[in-house]
């Protein structure tokens, strides 16, 4: 297998208990370049716990995590960041207050001396906040300077993703229900958003309960439930009616790597 088919994220084995809990049970996952993995299922299915062993929110109890087959040991979010995996949660934890440049550097500000004090480099943060908007997320903004708290849903996502990959080696993006509590117009331009992200070099990893928006954009499913994995499928191989019956545990588990 040659290096354009390795996966650049492998989880293997994860479990996960809380207590007499299992929350995870032996779950594989594999994100390969240039794709949009999706991750569905029911609630309690361990979507969520999976992506939070993941990003280092929590640590497994058991099971290896590899990116660009090298072992990664995510004992914290800043673990799981200097490895490269970057998330965007549904709240998009913006400041509402900020304007975009500000928020796409917060707590990572360009900073510029005079006469030896430190101040904040407004005037770069402005300028390369443009630019990773246009060359990393495909967005440009003629507002730029306004509160995020003015900007629609789908432009506040596109802050929070270049937040997401400033600053960072960035490998592997995950979203977090991005389309929630979005009305039609602002879920299309999020779609876009997404699209774009990943033509631009990103492959994401999509936590959705919207089946229809995975098969506008995603490459492949994995289908979650009871804290395993009950299977993955190909978009293109495959009808919403074969993810829906993984997920209520009627149809047959597959495995089929893009």
């Amino acid at each position: 297998m040659d290096a354009a088919t390795q996966p650049i994220l492998k989880m293997t084995g994860i479990s996960k208990s809380f207590g007499g809990l299992r929350a995870l049970m032996d779950v594989d996952l594999e994100l390969y370049p240039n794709e949009i993995l999706a991750i569905v299922g029911d609630n309690g299915a361990g979507k969520s716990t999976l992506i939070k062993v993941l990003t280092g929110v929590y640590q497994a109890d058991e099971g290896s995590i590899e990116v660009e087959g090298e072992k990664a040991s995510l004992n914290s979010r800043r673990d799981s960041i200097d490895a490269g995996i970057a998330a965007v949660y549904q709240n998009l934890g913006l400041v509402d207050t900020l304007a975009a440049p500000a928020n796409v550097f917060l707590g990572a500000e360009p900073i510029r001396k005079v006469m030896g004090l430190p101040f904040i480099d407004n005037a770069k943060m402005k300028t390369d906040a443009i630019r990773i908007l246009k060359e990393r997320v495909g967005v440009e903004f003629p507002d730029i300077d306004e509160p995020t708290r003015n900007f629609s849903g789908g432009q506040r996502q596109a802050v929070a993703i270049a937040r997401a990959v400033n600053g960072t080696d960035l490998k592997v993006l995950v979203m977090d229900e991005p389309t929630a509590a979005l009305g039609p117009e602002e879920t299309k331009n999020t779609l876009n958003l997404i699209r774009t992200v990943k033509e631009r070099g990103t492959p994401i990893i999509l936590i959705s309960h919207n089946l229809d928006h995975v098969f506008e954009v995603a490459d492949r499913v994995q289908v979650m439930r009871g804290g395993k994995k009950a299977g993955v499928v190909e978009i293109a191989k495959s009808t919403k009616k074969d993810v829906l019956g993984m997920i209520v545990g009627t149809g047959i588990a597959t495995d089929a790597v893009a």
